[in-house]
């Protein structure tokens, strides 16, 4: 049994460059010591609605936004409840993607997966192949954009272009760790639901979820006999546009966090902090192939973590601990048993820029004597 750790109050402050958390701005931070008001009142309403629309300008989309309190992975749940009857497809290249697969089988639903190892990308063509030669028909195909185990950036456009061809089949998008951080045009490729987090790219203190979703997956829905009822696309949206607030009571602090943030957001531009996390993650390729090499697919690194392949066998935990312990930054190893010391991640995101990621690397050239 788990033990109490009480929590202290002298804990030394460390700059994270791990996949998210990421680093918050303070008077980001501030916003959320604001005196609490009532969810129902109008300021909720102008508070809401600001959030909404401002996130719908930001990600350049005419299709709706569903922000709600909790973690990306509500929406990868209600996604399948409201748009899978039976069958789903799953696009399965790391942890992420495997997770999509035990979320949708724990729902009752038929799950299929078109596999791939551990660091490789999903390919269109062979979704297009799988939707063309299966006697199933999908509900729903699921991609991960950002496969943050492995370091892989799906390449979601084309794959939903190819989803589009489908009629009857859906195409749902996880960008947890991803969106805000890499421009993708939701509205051109037909992507039916894509959802994130904000504690990633959006650098901003968790406890947020944000959903972007098409008219065909709301109909589709309201065709549905049962669908998600905290995350449910009609139940919110119908709320949205009668009150302008959320169905039930939400982090009235992160969403004050969230308005301050996505103004800033926008004053940088979609292409401009596109620009600046590609930026980043040019240079820590670089720097990786330099002294290491890169755990993911050739031309399908992600833009937002990378995944380096620990070649010259660095004892990783005692690099990490002795980075964070000389220079106060935290960076990541590899995800889970399978990847534990084999790689290790940076996170280049949020309100990283390239100065602060050069100074992660020179530290951890100087720990581990490269």
């Amino acid at each position: 049994m788990t033990e109490k750790r009480e929590y202290k109050d002298d804990y030394p402050d460390k700059t994270l460059y791990i996949p998210g958390p990421t680093e918050v701005r303070e008077d980001v931070i501030e916003e959320m010591s604001q005196p609490m008001f009532g969810h129902r009142m109008d300021r909720m309403t102008d508070l809401y609605t600001t959030i909404v629309e401002d996130t719908k300008e930001f990600l350049g989309t005419d299709n709706e936004v569903i922000i709600l309190t909790g973690s990306g992975t509500e929406f990868m749940e209600s996604s399948i409840l409201n748009l899978v009857d039976e069958n789903v497809l799953v696009t399965t290249c790391g942890s992420f993607s495997e997770r999509q697969a035990n979320v949708a089988e724990r729902l009752g639903k038929s799950v299929d997966t078109l596999e791939y190892e551990w660091g490789q990308a999903v390919k269109p063509e062979d979704v297009r192949e799988r939707l063309e030669e299966s006697d199933t028909e999908y509900d729903v195909v699921t991609c991960v954009m950002n496969e943050s185990s492995t370091g892989v950036r799906n390449p979601i456009e084309e794959i939903g272009d190819v989803v589009a061809e489908f009629e009857d089949t859906y195409f749902v998008v996880d960008a947890v760790s991803a969106l805000g951080g890499d421009l993708v045009e939701i509205d051109d490729h037909d992507i039916d639901v894509i959802f994130t987090s904000v504690q990633k790219a959006f650098a901003m203190p968790p406890g947020l979820a944000v959903c972007v979703v098409s008219d065909d997956a709301y109909e589709r829905e309201l065709e549905s006999d049962s669908a998600s009822w905290y995350g449910g696309f009609q139940r919110s949206l119908d709320y949205y546009d009668r009150k302008g607030q959320t169905h039930s009571t939400p982090a009235i602090p992160v969403m004050l966090a969230y308005r301050k943030q996505m103004k800033y957001m926008l004053e940088e531009g979609h292409e401009a902090r596109d620009e600046r996390h590609r930026e980043m993650a040019e240079y820590t390729r670089e720097w990786a192939r330099e002294h290491f090499d890169m755990f993911p697919e050739e031309g399908y690194e992600s833009q937002t973590v990378s995944c380096i392949e620990n070649t010259r066998d660095i004892d990783v935990a005692a690099t990490i601990d002795a980075v964070s312990e000389e220079y106060d930054f935290v960076f990541s190893n590899g995800y889970g048993s399978q990847l534990g010391e084999q790689t290790f991640r940076i996170g280049h995101m949020g309100e990283h820029d390239l100065e602060s990621i050069k100074e992660l690397t020179d530290a951890i050239e100087d720990v581990a004597d490269l």
